[in-house]
């Protein structure tokens, strides 16, 4: 956690912010005493794209060979 002052603050704020990585503490303090806190957002979750595997795997529904290991398993 890193800390400091007001006037740090408000003369670096658009620094601090880009160096602030996701769910890091930064305290602000004034007569050093804590007044606030800022701290980094997780970055966004990547969403999954549907379609984007299509065409690189084949199925073949007609291959009954690689059922065999496993028909005692199978009702």
């Amino acid at each position: 956690m890193t800390t400091i002052t007001v006037e740090e603050a408000q003369a670096n704020l658009s620094q601090l912010l880009d160096r602030l990585a996701p769910g890091e503490e930064l305290v602000v303090t004034r007569d050093a005493r804590p007044i606030a806190r800022l701290v980094g957002l997780p970055a966004e979750k990547s969403r999954p794209v549907f379609g984007r595997g299509r065409g690189h795997l084949v199925i073949l529904s007609e291959d009954d060979d690689h059922l065999k290991d496993f028909e005692e398993y199978m009702p």
